[in-house]
């Protein structure tokens, strides 16, 4: 296969899938890792992908455009992990807590296992696939229903109807994007619905969100950024950015990747 026509078929396959891995590609084309990432390059230099540790996803998302669950998580995902950790010692045993969708609360499903009497509140299939594939006996997962999304979201108003009955301690957050002018934003318009029912369900708010999402905006805002009494996020966010979520933010976390 030539070069052009391989570049070809990655492409076709990043538009199918969402992302790749490199390591899915080499198995795929039977050709070296160096010869799938000088494609990459290839097609990043044209715009058409974003490389991103360890593979590739379409560029350019709009504001409207929301990246599904699988191509999400690839991305970031040492800090992704590593905000997870610091957001688990915020658990702690008997407490009912709720995690919306998205990659770094469905890392931080996976560390929960340990805690004694805990409830999850959550309208993400991944974060509930994540509890149920570790389950104890003194655990409880509520998942909603709802209408699914391309990042495995529950959403619409049975979601909602079901999420504003609750109430919990700890809403842990995952977003598209934030900024000081659109606050935190989403590119899913009945996602934005939904968080917004969990904000108020929770006594409080921590939002996990990774460098890459500063000035990222999605279509909906779901809170201003003073909102948030945590934020999560990690070394990759500039000083300028710390300073600006500071200032409006109730308390900033910021972590260090492995």
């Amino acid at each position: 296969m030539l070069a052009q026509q391989r570049q070809t078929a990655i492409l076709d396959l990043i538009r199918q899938r969402g992302g790749v891995r490199v390591s899915q590609l080499v198995s795929r084309f039977g050709v070296s890792d160096m010869t799938i990432r000088r494609d990459l390059e290839v097609l990043a230099e044209r715009g058409l992908v974003d490389k991103v540790h360890g593979g590739a996803t379409l560029a350019g998302p709009g504001s409207a455009e929301e990246p599904g669950f699988a191509a999400k998580s690839i991305r970031q995902q040492a800090e992704k992990r590593a905000i997870a950790e610091r957001a688990a010692t915020m658990v702690e045993p008997g407490m009912a807590i709720a995690l919306s969708a998205g990659t770094t609360t469905a890392a931080l499903a996976t560390l929960l296992s340990d805690v004694r009497g805990l409830t999850v509140v959550t309208n993400s299939i991944p974060v509930a696939d994540a509890l149920y594939q570790n389950p104890r006996a003194d655990q409880t997962v509520v998942l909603t229903g709802g209408i699914r999304t391309p990042s495995d979201a529950l959403t619409g108003p049975v979601a909602e109807v079901a999420i504003s009955a609750l109430n919990v301690d700890l809403l842990f957050l995952g977003v598209h994007g934030l900024s000081p002018r659109t606050g935190f934003t989403t590119p899913n318009l009945l996602e934005a619905g939904v968080n917004r029912c969990l904000i108020g369900a929770a006594r409080r708010l921590v939002v996990l969100a990774d460098h890459t999402k500063w000035e990222t905006i999605g279509i909906a805002t779901i809170a201003p950024l003073e909102a948030a009494d945590v934020l999560i996020t990690d070394l990759g966010l500039s000083a300028e950015a710390r300073t600006a979520i500071g200032e409006q933010v109730g308390e900033l976390v910021v972590v260090q990747a492995d």
